[in-house]
């Protein structure tokens, strides 16, 4: 398995791909609420298992100091296989590279525990989000003195 950093521009076929399949057809997401304005900004890493993409998520920097990982998904047969472990990893590594101090994200609630074993911690009320429970997460990252 290898994780690529791309700009929307580069991932865009593939990160759509995926996202479609989990987001809009498991797990009955909107379309139209699917790519949004924060997407062409943000830097998007992908999974590759040999040469297919089996997983995406992005980064988006809301300032000097936060921002937020989102549309996390892999593909339902590699799930269970690091994959997710990989992809959250490598926009940690890269927010700690650029010197961010916070990492915030939209978890839905089966997926808190999975967040909780990387440092995350739930914060505030569940919400719904495109119909389906989330709750907030945050993450104070450690910085390099």
């Amino acid at each position: 398995m290898e994780i690529v950093i791309k700009s929307w521009q580069q991932a865009f076929e593939e990160a759509f791909s995926i996202r479609k399949e989990v987001f809009i057809e498991e797990q009955g997401v909107p379309e139209a609420m699917e790519i949004d304005e924060f997407d062409a900004p943000s830097r998007h890493a992908l999974a590759y298992v040999n040469t297919l993409g089996v997983g995406t998520a992005r980064l988006v920097k809301i300032n000097t100091h936060r921002a937020q990982i989102g549309r996390m998904a892999v593909l339902i047969a590699f799930r269970k296989q690091g994959i997710g472990t990989a992809l959250l990893s490598s926009l940690m590594d890269l927010a700690k590279a650029e010197g961010l101090q916070t990492l915030s994200l939209h978890a839905q609630v089966y997926a808190i525990p999975f967040y909780e074993k990387h440092g995350f911690v739930a914060d505030g009320p569940v919400y719904d989000e495109a119909g389906i429970p989330h709750r907030n997460m945050m993450l104070l990252l450690p910085q390099n003195t």
